[in-house]
């Protein structure tokens, strides 16, 4: 049995978070051992990082699977995180909705419909990324602290290399 972050067993409509190394792979519990989750081509049981290769495909299949299928041997929890922000649909809701989409190929785009946008929508009517949302705070302090190194340099060399250039001019 792959290892689990918590005893808990899910309910029905309960969010399935899979940690695959670099990103989380996202589901929903239908019940009776099974998930539906939106699986691009590259994206296997069990997989590894390796299939971070999911961001190249612009389309993603709709998948029911067992649950220990689809997690391996990688670590995962229950993950309802944003019930404190959302109300959860009805769980007949859920599973209805979820089991009309098995089969389906729809869009996938990794920054604006992936795995974790799917689950959220048929768990909440939101199709939200966390892992998105902090994947582009982490930019954005980065480039607002190489923006802040730069500036630094910038004035560093206004303040201490302007002078020398003045001096050159004046002889």
């Amino acid at each position: 049995m792959a290892p689990t972050l918590y005893d808990e067993k899910p309910k029905v409509g309960d969010l399935i978070e899979i940690f695959r190394g670099t990103y989380q792979h996202w589901a929903v519990y239908v019940g009776d051992g099974f998930i539906v989750h939106l699986a691009p081509p590259s994206e296997v049981a069990g997989a590894s990082s390796s299939s971070m290769m999911s961001v190249l495909h612009e389309k993603a299949l709709v998948k029911k699977e067992e649950l220990w299928d689809v997690v391996g041997t990688n670590e995962w929890k229950i993950n309802n995180s944003l019930d404190k922000d959302y109300e959860p649909r009805p769980v007949h809701v859920i599973v209805k909705d979820a089991c009309a989409m098995v089969g389906k190929e729809l869009p996938y785009c990794v920054f604006r419909r992936n795995c974790e946008h799917f689950a959220n929508e048929l768990r909440y009517g939101k199709a939200e990324s966390r892992q998105v949302c902090k994947a582009k705070e982490t930019a954005m302090i980065a480039g607002a602290a190489a923006f802040v190194g730069f500036g630094i340099v910038a004035l560093a060399g206004a303040l201490f290399g302007g002078g020398k250039k003045e001096n050159k001019n004046e002889k």
